[in-house]
């Protein structure tokens, strides 16, 4: 996943990157192939090599160390081992060093500040701003959003995002709508602006829905053994996390447990109808963007990575297969599907319909005819409008 990195004036020695003990670490080589040490450790994960002095004695890199909602800066010293973050704010980071690595222009965003770029050294002293968006919203009444944890059931945190409505009346009970992916290789809840959240989920929070995400096992930047426990089981592990959340939303006084619905894209649309299917009277509404049904169905290079091969794991295909639970089918489902997706074929989505035809299920379904795997331009805007309207007409 990443090439070697060669240290300046020394051009026998090279730094590795490697997950071997279970969070992607730096380790020093030299040529012959000889291990000199290993240089970060500890329970996070180191993300990029950003750059070296010019002496080479000091790595910068991008990492959680301190936090894996964060995305810091820190300079590793080569000799001794010694850690030091360079970026004081906390928050997430991207950075550029100029060619002696003396200075950086540092762009970043955290749930305070909406984008901020400045020019730092590389001790972490800010020498100039150059941009500071500190609130675009401040003129938009927008829901109180709180970033914390659940435990899952090996003990592992799993980071919640929740977004109350707009004038939240604590007497009052209110529906929710919780926004999933769950799958690997992403994370929606960081300390960036509106904690990942985006504008959509801020609307509906502002239209009197409560709104809220959990990043489950199998999502990215929390180290191997909890990104790895999906692999051949897609859908069984996230699952059972995001069943976390929905039972801690039904212990919340202010939340209304008949008037709960799920919404995912993708990987997102996969668990959204899961979550509906595997767990009949708890949903009332699903809605689900490109989902995937059938594995067998999906491109090779993802689906055969996370599952093997049918012929490997026939098990883990039949019980990711969401054609084997329409008879739990009940409630309001929308399916949406782009004509042209070339990533989650149509196909998944008619198959669908076709059994729920066969099983006698009633499902709501929309085409977007000539969109792929998003729906983008004047499009996206009336996809948002058809989700908010099945929102208020069903939940």
């Amino acid at each position: 996943l990443h090439g070697l990195f060669f240290i300046p004036n020394k051009n026998d020695m090279f730094i590795w990157m490697s997950q071997r003990d279970g969070f992607n670490h730096l380790y020093l080589y030299n040529t012959e192939g000889k291990l000199i040490k290993q240089l970060t450790k500890g329970k996070w994960i180191v993300k990029e090599i950003e750059g070296f002095d010019a002496k080479g004695n000091k790595v910068f890199i991008s990492a959680t160390k301190d936090s894996p909602l964060d995305n810091d800066i820190y300079e590793v010293d080569l000799n001794n081992g010694n850690i030091k973050s360079i970026t004081l704010i906390k928050g997430n980071h991207n950075v550029i060093f100029d060619k002696s690595c003396k200075n950086i222009i540092d762009v970043y965003s955290n749930v305070e500040n909406a984008y901020v770029a400045d020019i730092i050294s590389v001790t972490g002293k800010k020498i100039k701003n150059i941009i500071e968006d500190k609130n675009p919203l401040k003129d938009y009444n927008l829901g109180e959003m709180r970033i914390f944890t659940l435990k899952a059931e090996d003990g592992n945190d799993l980071y919640c995002r929740l977004i109350k409505p707009v004038n939240f009346d604590s007497t009052k009970k209110y529906p929710v709508i919780i926004y999933v992916y769950g799958g690997p290789h992403a994370q929606l809840i960081t300390n960036s602006w509106l904690g990942g959240a985006g504008l959509w989920l801020n609307y509906l929070a502002q239209e009197g829905y409560i709104v809220f995400t959990l990043d489950n096992r199998g999502s990215a930047n929390r180290g191997f053994e909890f990104e790895s426990v999906i692999h051949r089981n897609l859908g069984k592990y996230e699952l059972n996390d995001q069943m976390v959340g929905v039972n801690y939303l039904k212990s919340l006084s202010y939340v209304d447990p008949n008037r709960i619905a799920v919404d995912g894209w993708s990987f997102g649309g996969f668990m959204s109808i899961s979550m509906k299917l595997k767990n009949p009277g708890v949903f009332k509404v699903a809605t689900a963007g490109g989902p995937v049904i059938d594995w067998k169905w999906y491109e090779v290079m993802y689906g055969e990575r996370y599952m093997d091969t049918p012929e490997q794991n026939p098990d883990g295909y039949k019980n990711a297969c969401l054609l084997n639970y329409i008879d739990k089918l009940e409630g309001k489902l929308l399916v949406i599907h782009g004509g042209v997706d070339n990533t989650v074929v149509p196909q998944h989505s008619l198959s669908f319909l076709k059994k729920c035809i066969e099983k006698g299920k009633q499902v709501d379904f929309f085409l977007y005819p000539t969109h792929e795997h998003n729906v983008r331009g004047v499009a996206r805007h009336h996809l948002f409008r058809k989700l908010f309207d099945y929102y208020k007409q069903n939940l």
